[in-house]
């Protein structure tokens, strides 16, 4: 475990190393192959983590694409409502829940 001192350039999440501890204790444990789907946070695709993931025979990972919204059609639905509460002021929670439930109906 490691503890995040706030001191300049120290990491708050995983390093690479810290992934590969981990990836190498779940293989032992589940005693199979281990399938990955990863985004594209900086340490998923530099060099060092693309090292130790050839040197794994056992790990697979599949990089999701970088920002793509047309291959989820709900976000062309997410981009024009925004667009359209950008000025709204609502008094309460319930107000902003009628304002985007009529306006997901008329879309």
């Amino acid at each position: 475990m490691r503890i995040y001192r706030r001191r300049k350039n120290e990491r708050k999440g995983f390093t690479e190393s810290d992934c590969a501890r981990l990836l190498d204790a779940a293989h032992q444990q589940l005693g199979g192959p281990i399938v990955l789907i990863w985004d594209n946070v900086n340490i998923h695709v530099d060099a060092l983590m693309r090292s130790l993931i050839d040197t794994r025979p056992w790990l697979t990972v599949f990089s999701l694409p970088t920002y793509a919204p047309e291959l989820n059609p709900v976000e062309t639905v997410w981009s024009h409502l925004k667009r359209g509460l950008g000025n709204l002021v609502p008094c309460t929670l319930d107000e902003l829940a009628a304002v985007i439930r009529s306006r997901l109906k008329q879309m």
